[in-house]
Parts: structure tokens; sequence; C-alpha cells
């Protein structure tokens, strides 16, 4: 019983944590942009709201308190209090200050000029991932990607939508589902595979992914690596024992998916001469920020604000579910148990930027 109980919750759980990206414009005090737009690709750390009109899944969150510091306190989809990471990115590149979902989205010309996002809460580089969330695939996101370019082509004459589409950064955020939730969720790829041969699976669809952006024009890449999976608040009460210790074996598994996409993103980038394909490794910085909370002004970093902090998310996180907040959003690293606040997804960034302001123009 316990177990199947679990397993429901992993599957309102969806994706991803803290995976802020990288790409700030040093030139942009100056005014100055240096990609045109922004495209999106992944899970809940960059869907806008994708998912709202998805019937029959539950991972949603177009219902309060979410977006509860947003502008008007509108919940859009965003799962966060606020703005998420492809509304930063956006924002600090000097693009505009949010980026839009593109599902079912009657966007003006000028929007889809600057970007888009594709990006799907609850899905995954495994095939199985998206079909257990009944979210929308990578492949789906791909295909929304071919419409959106037949869009941009009704706009602009053609030479200025492949230059375009060659100076964009295409922003790729995926994985944690496939590992909190598809493999250590569900007894599916569990009984399938070792996590050393799941992490291999997974690194196969993500080149083949990343390689299919590369074939439809893709010429900037930003591929966000995983966060510690197992220090999640909700992968602390689930897998943490009594006292809600972060889970090593998830973390494990994320710390070898990253070291072996970046290689295999390396390999990538050798064969497509002038791609630029950076991968953003943001594991460190979140431990960072998690273990030494004071650092970064946060008070508390092991729970959510949402309700009780230890397990709510999605629909757990609703006004009819639980009507407890925290006082301050600010003082949280973590939303829900799943999703940084709109705060923690800037700590984040900040090292990210240290890190990788001049990458994008070198």
């Amino acid at each position: 019983m316990a177990f199947i109980v679990s397993f429901i919750v992993l599957l309102l759980i969806h994706c991803s944590s803290a995976a802020a990206s990288a790409f700030v414009n040093e030139s942009k005090v100056a005014g100055v942009r240096i990609v045109p737009a922004v495209i999106a690709f992944g899970d809940s750390i960059i869907d806008p709201g994708n998912n709202n009109d998805i019937d029959g899944t539950l991972i949603k969150s177009n219902f309060a308190p979410y977006g509860v510091d947003f502008p008007n306190h509108i919940s859009t989809g965003r799962f966060s209090n606020g703005r998420v990471v492809g509304d930063i990115i956006a924002s600090r590149l000097g693009v505009k200050e949010y980026l839009p979902k593109y599902v079912n989205n009657d966007l003006e010309p000028e929007e889809l000029l600057t970007g888009v996002s594709f990006a799907s809460g609850g899905t995954g580089f495994d095939p199985m991932t998206p079909k257990l969330q009944n979210v929308f695939s990578m492949d789906d996101q791909i295909g929304f990607f071919h419409d959106y370019v037949d869009k941009l082509y009704t706009i602009a004459e053609e030479d200025r939508v492949r230059d375009m589409i060659a100076k964009s950064l295409f922003l790729v955020c995926v994985g944690n589902d496939d590992i909190s939730n598809t493999y250590y969720g569900s007894p599916f790829r569990f009984l399938e595979y070792d996590i050393d041969s799941y992490v291999d699976f997974m690194i196969e669809n993500a080149v083949q992914f990343v390689e299919k952006l590369v074939s439809n024009g893709a010429r900037r890449i930003g591929f966000v690596g995983l966060p510690p999976v197992g220090c999640l608040p909700s992968q602390r009460t689930l897998a943490g024992g009594f006292f809600r210790k972060c889970d090593s074996k998830r973390n494990k598994a994320a710390q070898l998916y990253n070291s072996r996409i970046s290689r295999a993103l390396e390999k990538i980038k050798n064969r497509h001469p002038g791609l630029k394909v950076l991968f953003m490794s943001i594991y460190d910085q979140m431990m960072d920020i998690i273990d030494n909370p004071d650092k970064y002004g946060f008070e508390e970093t092991k729970k959510g604000c949402c309700g009780s902090g230890l397990i709510e998310v999605t629909l757990l996180c609703s006004r009819v579910v639980t009507t407890e907040l925290c006082d301050d959003t600010s003082k949280y690293m973590f939303w829900d148990s799943f999703h940084p606040t709109e705060r923690g997804y800037h700590a984040i960034m900040d090292d990210m930027l240290d890190r990788h302001i001049h990458d994008l123009d070198n």
C-alpha cells in the first residue's frame, strides 16, 4: 500500500528542479542583444503553460497559489510562484521579459520572432516518462518547432528566418522526471535497467534530440545538467528516511548523468564545425545553496513554501488541498516540493552567469 501511495504521488510530481540557465549578455548594459530569440525545450523548469490544455494530465499549475508573485498574481501554468527559467534568461539576454508558451497561444509576430517555449512539465528523454504523465514528449516538442518555423516563414523573409534560427539560443532542460519518477518512482524501468544502463539510455535519447535540433538549424545550444535530485524536498520525503536526508542514490544517478552527457555533448560539438553547445552544470551550485542557506539569504532549503513543504506539488499545492503558504517566498529556496521559487532560480543563475557570460560570443 505504501508503494502505491508513493507511486501515485510521484506521478503527480513533474519536472525538474532548478536548472537555471546561463546565458546573459555582458553587453546588455549597452542595450545590445547577442541572440535574437530564446527557443526552449524541456520540462516544468521552462514550461510557461503548455500543459494547461492537455486533457487527462495531472501535471498542471494553472491555479492558485501558483503565480502568487507573478504580475497580477496570475496562475499562468508556470510551476513556481513567479517567473521560471525561460523568462529569466530571455529577460537577462535583453530579448523580452517573459518567454511565452507556444501551444494554443495566438502570438503576435514580434512574440514569435523573439522566441517561445515548447516545454512540457513532466516530460523526459525516456519516451516512457511523458506517457506515464500524459504530457508532451520531446518528439512532440520537435513537431511544435516545425510548426513554429512554418509560421515564421509567413511573417518574415526566408533569409531572416534562417539567420534568426542560426543565431538564437536553443535551451534544453529535461531529465529530472526520468530519474525521480520513471526510474525510482515506478517499477517499469527499475526492473529493466540498473541505474548505470538507464543513464546510458537517457543519454542516447538526449544525443538524438540534440542532433535533431542541429539538423533543424540550431547553432547555439544551452544544455542544462541535472541538479542534486535526491535533495529535492519531495525526494527527501519519499526516500530520505525519518530525518529526510538527501537520497544518495538519486544524487549519484544525477552525477553520473552529468558526467556522461557533458562528454557526449562535446562529441556532438566536434562533429559539427561552428556549433556551440554549452553544458551548464548546476549540481554543485545547488548543493552549496542547500547546505549553506545563510550565504544566499535563504532560511529554508529543505522544504517548499506551499503547504507542509514536504510533498505538495501540482494538485497537492492548490487552494483546494491547502491554503498554507510560507510568509516570505524570498526566504525559501523551493516553492513546492519539486520546483524552486523565482528567487531560487536567480540564486542558481548568478553562478551560471559568472561561468558562462562570455561563452556565447566566443
